[in-house]
């Protein structure tokens, strides 16, 4: 991890990008009393110095709540120590930092997403590769088109009048030439989808309390009509039965291998280069751990264990990639077919019009 975190910061003393991807962080005696509370990703205390921030790529703070109380602390086993509760966290309005086109490409994020494939997912020759790698790919790779797929629908157009919208060719280009990215994106909706109902009993008995009783109550019968949802119950039909897997001699060292690359994966958000893109990468890579605990947290009965316990941000993480996915799959239903035909034309005639392009 030390060597990747190097090489990655090697590259942003390249880029274009490097200097403007971070947030402006400011003195004590300069920020607002209202809001004084630790950084997640802040300049040490006694380093004041201040750079230009990028607007696509900085992480708006601001959040009128108080926090979370309530809720049982635990380490999860799929997921980078760090992701836990402590008090070097801040809360961040997830409304106000969409996921969305940031400007950070090149080398660095790419250097990125290959270790997540190289070092941690490789693709083997399907006759080599255990139904349980398998699985971590297929996941990997869902997120990965999920995430592509929300930056090609909110992208930077053009920087000079500041217009956002669709960029239906790198939609086409990273997601909808490849079938396997989006089949894995659907697998990985479907196993998110249901972690989600085979925690329905803890997840409604949770405390959702933010000092706002209005929206808690609001929260609340969210989270009962999701749980309760007769269409996505019967759209989440078993995409592997996952009570079959670690089994057999090599059954539990298999299992710390795959925790293992996965604790890796997590790692790597850390190294990411854009403070926006890391926010997302690491709320969905900890929402994607979330699935993994509590799908192999089971009895005998293929039950949760009693003693399945989910921090809040577990459970935020989680229910924000749920949303995620969903929403990328929605974009590939209603206008994948007509992107798909287009791109075809053009491709046959290289005439036509094109769409904007990165």
């Amino acid at each position: 991890m030390e060597r990747c975190c190097i090489l990655c910061f090697k590259s942003l003393l390249q880029h274009r990008f490097f200097g403007i991807l971070s947030v402006c962080e400011c003195p004590e005696n300069e920020f607002p009393e209202p809001l004084k509370k630790p950084f997640l990703y802040g300049l040490p205390a006694d380093d004041v110095t201040c750079q230009e921030g990028n607007p696509q790529a900085a992480v708006d703070r601001t959040l009128d709540s108080r926090a979370f109380k309530g809720w049982i602390e635990t380490d999860n086993p799929w997921t980078n120590d760090d992701e836990t509760d402590n008090d070097e966290m801040t809360y961040v309005n997830l409304l106000l930092n969409p996921e969305r086109y940031t400007g950070y490409v090149g080398p660095s994020a790419r250097r990125i997403w290959d270790a997540v494939y190289s070092e941690n997912c490789p693709k083997y020759p399907s006759g080599e590769m255990c139904q349980e790698k398998k699985v971590l790919y297929k996941l990997i790779s869902g997120l990965h088109s999920s995430i592509s797929i929300h930056i090609a629908v909110d992208y930077l157009l053009d920087e000079s009048t500041n217009k956002w919208g669709q960029n239906p060719e790198l939609m086409f280009d990273r997601v909808l030439r490849y079938p396997d990215r989006v089949r894995n994106l659907y697998f990985t909706f479907l196993f998110v989808l249901r972690a989600v109902a085979k925690a329905a009993d803890y997840l409604e008995q949770a405390e959702y309390d933010t000092g706002n009783h209005t929206e808690d109550l609001e929260t609340q019968s969210l989270v009962r009509q999701l749980l309760h949802n007769p269409k996505l119950q019967a759209a989440c039909p078993l995409p592997f039965d996952e009570a079959k897997l670690w089994q057999g001699q090599s059954g539990p060292e298999l299992k710390q291998q795959i925790q293992k690359q996965f604790r890796n994966i997590s790692a790597l958000m850390d190294c990411v280069g854009c403070e926006k893109c890391r926010l997302w990468g690491k709320l969905q890579v900890l929402g994607l751990g979330t699935a993994l605990k509590i799908l192999f947290s089971v009895d005998g009965q293929n039950q949760p264990s009693e003693s399945l316990q989910l921090q809040r941000n577990e459970v935020i993480a989680l229910v924000n990639l749920l949303n995620r996915l969903s929403e990328s799959i929605k974009y590939v239903c209603e206008q994948g077919p007509s992107i798909e035909k287009t791109m075809e034309r053009q491709i046959s005639d290289p005439s036509e019009t094109k769409y904007a392009s990165t």
